[in-house]
């Protein structure tokens, strides 16, 4: 004899249907809820069922049939449906009031955006098709249309000092300022809660990020293109918020005291040195001017003699006295040697 089996899913039998068919002789397969579709008659639902018995290994499949469920598995109502239904009406609602009302409800209805704003408006908790309006005058209905102002010129914020460990374990303290403006108003409202604000946050960690991969010497020497590497980042990340980094500028580093005074002793030291090199070679030319000056006398005698009168004449200008000054017997040789 064949086996028999019953497999239920979400078939929307009950249990005492389910019972009853026990004593057939052939395999019930009810499918789950993923191959069942919503039948639009009487809320009757799409089944596979499959007969098979097991005899000779065979299974016999039977075509497809619309189940419908119990009374206790009604499909819910639709919820959504019923508030856009009460949607439209609450529109409509208002726009009786207003025309009612006309034309004092205008003061209400009409707002005038100014050239660099633009608004987002929303209608029962949905964007009003057509995207930001403004500049000029704009139309909102009162209790159903709620309105966000968006800026649109550049804003300049002021980094507050960031105490930063360089990359070399160099504390130093950073003031940085950035420029950034709303290009996507409707981005701004619907990606995050306050772009503005979100913006000057992230500018904070993103200056910390980048000076934290440089070294104190890179930190005093790149600031362009620190600066530059900031705007890149912060501009990726503000994207979706609807935010525009026009510029980033690296306004101060300060370094601590103590550093301050090494770095002064150090630079004063390599100054020093750099003095005694000039003097040094300044002495080595002078040296070698004076050998080159001592060989042409030495060669020549005549050259000693004019060089000693030169001396005389300088020292006799100088000062309104009588000197005394002893002549080198010497001097004379060349003349003695000359008459003999």
């Amino acid at each position: 004899m064949p086996n028999s089996q019953i497999v239920v899913g979400d078939s929307g039998f009950s249990r005492a249907e389910c019972l009853g068919r026990l004593s057939s002789p052939n395999w019930i397969s009810l499918l789950s809820p993923p191959l069942a579709s919503a039948n639009p008659r009487n809320g009757a639902r799409y089944v596979n069922v499959v007969e098979s018995t097991q005899m000779s290994g065979k299974e016999a499949r039977s075509e497809p049939q619309w189940v419908t469920p119990s009374s206790n598995q009604d499909v819910p109502p639709d919820y959504e449906t019923i508030g856009t239904i009460f949607g439209y009406a609450l529109i409509v609602l208002s726009w009786l009031l207003i025309i009612i009302t006309f034309p004092f409800s205008m003061c209400v209805c009409l707002k005038v955006i100014k050239e660099y704003e633009r608004v987002v408006i929303f209608r029962i908790g949905r964007l009003v098709f057509g995207g930001a309006r403004g500049p000029g005058m704009i139309f909102v209905i009162p209790c159903i249309d709620t309105y966000r102002k968006i800026d649109l010129r550049v804003v300049s914020y002021a980094v507050p000092p960031q105490e930063i460990l360089s990359k070399d374990s160099v504390t130093v303290s950073v003031d940085a300022v950035v420029y950034f403006r709303t290009s996507d108003p409707i981005a701004s409202v619907n990606n995050v809660d306050d772009a503005i604000y979100s913006t000057k946050l992230l500018a904070q960690t993103t200056l910390r990020n980048a000076l934290g991969m440089k070294t104190l010497t890179e930190m005093l020497t790149e600031r362009e293109a620190i600066a530059q590497l900031c705007e890149t980042i912060l501009d990726e990340g503000t994207e979706h918020w609807g935010v525009k980094v026009e510029r980033v500028e690296v306004k101060d580093i300060r370094l601590p005291q103590q550093l301050t005074r090494a770095m002064a002793a150090e630079a004063e030291a390599a100054r020093e040195a750099r003095a005694k090199v000039v003097a040094a070679e300044g002495e080595q030319k002078a040296s070698r001017a004076l050998k080159e000056a001592a060989d042409v006398i030495q060669s020549n005698p005549v050259a000693l003699q004019l060089r000693h009168l030169q001396a005389l004449n300088s020292i006799a200008a100088e000062h309104n006295s009588t000197i005394v000054f002893p002549v080198p017997v010497e001097m004379f040789g060349a003349f003695m040697k000359k008459e003999a």
